[in-house]
Order: structure tokens, then sequence, then C-alpha cells
């Protein structure tokens, strides 16, 4: 079940985060909070100051779709986020059951792949993956989980162009990963041992930010073949819900091309 009080607390963790002038509002030299007041989010989304604080507090859980609607534009929320809102005021329902067989298939599936492939877990574990997935994350001590990777690997840095894009990334997809749906006991396990081996963690999961994972530019620094741009497909498998599979893919004809086919021999 959703615990108590995510919905009051992602709107409160939203509301900090969007300045008065880009809602049309002159700050003011009186102005106590950085974000919007409270009585200023009511007011852009159409309801009573008095409703909004319910919401807030968590004593109203269950507002109607035209409200969190006109909440969201009141948040600047983008779609990831305008729908983990809606999700998080919805009941919540078990997840499908998974049919046993799909994840030994899948794992036989990836040495078939000539591109680097992966089967991750919403918590970013790395389940399996081929020879080209192992030689692209070769020399990455914690690449068995890409979140503690993000966080807590110093070799990250040499290995990504953008590394606190990469944290970004890495801490909105665990956070859409683990918000309204049931938590698994290793998504607890991971936020609790990020919190408290890393600063950088904390302040960006306090940040409520959401992004659910599909397709996306990666820009990696390999050691052995160099620059390298790839595009990463992310597929989330309906009958199997705890597993995506991640496939980099490399523009034909370009240098990355060439240096995965070396990477690949």
């Amino acid at each position: 079940m959703t615990k108590p009080g995510a919905l009051a607390e992602f709107l409160r963790a939203r509301r900090a985060l969007v300045r008065p002038e880009q809602v049309g509002l002159i700050p003011g030299a009186a102005r106590q909070v950085p974000g919007l007041r409270r009585e200023e989010v009511a007011m852009s989304a159409g309801v009573s100051t008095d409703y909004y604080v319910h919401l807030e507090q968590g004593r109203e859980k269950r507002p109607s779709t035209q409200v969190l609607d006109a909440l969201a534009r009141a948040l600047r929320l983008d779609y990831d986020a305008h729908t983990y809102l809606r999700a998080l005021a919805a009941p919540s329902r078990p997840a499908p059951k998974a049919h046993g067989n799909t994840h030994r298939t899948l794992t036989g599936l990836l040495p078939q792949i000539t591109t680097p492939a992966m089967l991750v877990t919403p918590w970013l574990e790395v389940i399996a993956r081929n020879g080209p997935a192992d030689a692209l994350y070769d020399g990455i001590p914690l690449r068995d989980n890409l979140a503690r990777m993000a966080f807590l690997d110093d070799a990250v840095t040499r290995f990504v162009e953008d590394p606190d894009q990469l944290a970004q990334c890495t801490v909105a997809t665990l956070r859409a990963a683990a918000g309204p749906r049931p938590h698994a006991p290793q998504m607890i396990e991971l936020i609790g041992e990020l919190s408290l081996r890393s600063g950088k963690f904390r302040q960006m999961w306090a940040r409520h930010d959401i992004h659910r994972k599909g397709s996306a530019v990666k820009h990696f620094r390999h050691p052995v073949v160099g620059p390298l741009t790839l595009y990463q497909h992310v597929m989330t498998l309906p009958d199997h819900p705890e597993s995506q599979l991640w496939i980099y893919q490399a523009e034909p004809g370009s240098d990355s091309e060439h240096a995965l086919g070396v990477l690949a021999a």
C-alpha cells in the first residue's frame, strides 16, 4: 500500500521547487519561503486554501482527477511527475504476477543481442547482461547496481560525460519506481543505504523529482575505445513488471558503432 502521507510529502516538496516568478508572481521582500506559499498554489489550482492545506497535512487523501490536474499545472509538473501524482492519489493495486519462465527466457535471449543489453530491476540491480554490455561497463566496481554506481563509485566520474546528470536521472528513476507501488525490500534497503552514505543522494531524494525510463542519448568515456554516444532504449516487460530490458545502440556508420564492434569482439 502507499505509505501514509506520500501525497502530502510530494506536494510539499514540489511546491518548494516552484519560484513565484515562474508563475507570474512578484516574490516581494517579506517572503520567507523560496517556493510558492500554500495559498498561492491553491489560488493557481482553483481550490480553497483550507482544502489545499488539508492535502499537504495528509488529512485529505483522495482528491478528484480534476483537482490533481489543476495542481499539476500549478506546480509545473511534467508528464512523468503528473502521472506519479495521479498514482499517489489512486487506490493501490497489486502488481500482476509474473510468469515463472519469463526471466529465464529473457536471460537466454541476451547473448543473441549484438549490442549491449541488460535486464534491470526497478531498484536498478542488473540481473543479467550480455557480452557487449559486460565490456561496456568493464572497470566499474559497483556496476551490478546502477544506483550505487551513480552515487558511491568514484570510477563513474571517468566513465560518463556528465556524472551530475546521471545522478539526477538515477534518483528520479528510483523515486518513480518506489512511489505508489508496494515497496520491495530491496528498494527500501537501497534507498536507506544511499541515504546514509551519500549526502548528494539525500538532497536529490528530497526534491521528489520523477523520471520514467524510456529512450535517451547517453555519452560514455570508455577506457579502451574512448568516447561513445549511444541510444539507450528501456522497455518494461508487461508480463514481468519487475524487470526491464535495457538496450544500447549506436548510430549506423558512426565511430561509436565501430567502437561497439571492438568491444563486442
